[in-house]
């Protein structure tokens, strides 16, 4: 429902994929367990996890996939140290290759009706890593699990699945789409060969109800995603989007920022309103082993009445974290300590993936 209390409408084939602000009916994670994701650095990352899934459980259910029983045992045990209300923790035994669900697990969308499909992506591991035959499965175990309808997205010119990622969408709910021009349209890590500009338009009108698609430029540096939009810009209100912007013009992701924050002045959303533009800083250049980390609070995640932000031992964190309160007055602003966690090559945004709550009266 939008604020009026109104259901907004579906697009013109029928779906509509809702904001994340609206209504979940859970919240699904993956409890880490591939070590070599946080080389070095996995002793803490566990005990990350169940910070998260204490701030989530506060507020809505979560789903928790665990590898197997060794991990589901470790899973428990933290989550009990941390004191996590349990009542609304869901474990399942599902094999899994890295714990990034945002982009392995399926995309909910509402149809007219107000019940929710999964639009279960092909899944490539981002068209840079070869083990992801588990993860190409989770998809399927949700849906079977939730006992909610899923489709497999082709490609309109008949060339097998649709590939993508959550992470690289961004909606408004209401028919408007962000997407960046590196992660899609140039010739790295390439997801969907041959597909143009003009066909992910398509697509995105056909499967999630989109009606205006916004191109940004590029991500953020240290993406290995090669230019997801959930660590740049995110919607934060109909007409409103947060961005990330770097103010330091030695920085690399400056000219990045900037070129970003342009695009969005001068568009317009699915309504043919101009957007109010709301910058975040970045904190400074987290590096680990000589890498650039993709740092960014823009890789937040909005969960019922809750937004757990990542934090970085950094002056802006507390900028950050007040900016997203102003966003977010009616929800608790929870910001979780993401140094070690970002080693992994992702964060908050990046390891969830939001259930819709159906909106059938």
């Amino acid at each position: 429902m939008n604020r009026a209390g109104q259901r907004p409408p579906v697009g013109p084939a029928g779906v509509r994929w809702p904001a994340e602000w609206e209504r979940h009916d859970a919240t699904w994670i993956s409890w880490p367990h591939h070590e070599p994701d946080w080389p070095g650095k996995f002793g803490p990352i566990p005990w990350v996890y169940a910070e998260i899934a204490r701030a989530l459980a506060a507020h809505e259910r979560v789903h928790i996939l665990v590898h197997d029983e060794a991990t589901e045992e470790q899973a428990w045990h933290c989550l009990r140290m941390h004191e996590v209300r349990e009542s609304r923790i869901h474990l399942h035994q599902c094999p899994s290759d890295r714990v990034w669900l945002r982009d392995s697990a399926p995309t909910g969308v509402l149809l007219a009706d107000g019940s929710v499909r999964w639009a279960n992506w092909g899944f490539n591991a981002w068209a840079k890593y070869e083990n992801f035959a588990r993860d190409a499965r989770i998809g399927a175990f949700i849906a079977d699990h939730t006992g909610i309808a899923r489709t497999e997205p082709q490609r309109q010119d008949g060339r097998g699945r649709l590939i993508l990622e959550g992470g690289g969408i961004e909606t408004d709910g209401l028919g408007t789409i962000l997407v960046t021009e590196e992660w899609l349209l140039t010739d790295v890590q390439v997801r969907n060969p041959g597909f143009t500009r003009e066909d992910y338009e398509r697509a995105f009108a056909a499967e999630l109800g989109i009606t205006k698609t916004i191109w940004l430029g590029e991500g953020c540096v240290g993406d290995d995603t090669h230019g997801h939009v959930d660590d740049i810009a995110r919607f934060v209100a109909p007409g409103v989007v947060v961005l990330a912007h770097e103010e330091d013009p030695a920085d690399e992701n400056h000219a990045r920022s900037l070129d970003n924050r342009h695009r969005l002045q001068r568009a317009t959303d699915a309504r043919g309103e101009t957007l109010q533009v709301i910058t975040l800083p970045y904190p400074r250049a987290v590096i680990m082993d000589g890498t650039r980390l993709p740092a960014s609070y823009a890789n937040f995640y909005i969960a019922n009445r809750v937004v757990i932000v990542p934090t970085f031992n950094d002056p802006n964190d507390r900028i950050a974290l007040n900016t997203l309160a102003e966003c977010f007055p009616e929800r608790e602003i929870v910001g979780i300590h993401a140094v070690d966690l970002v080693w992994g090559l992702g964060t908050l945004h990046c390891l969830t993936q939001q259930q819709p709550a159906a909106t059938t009266q």
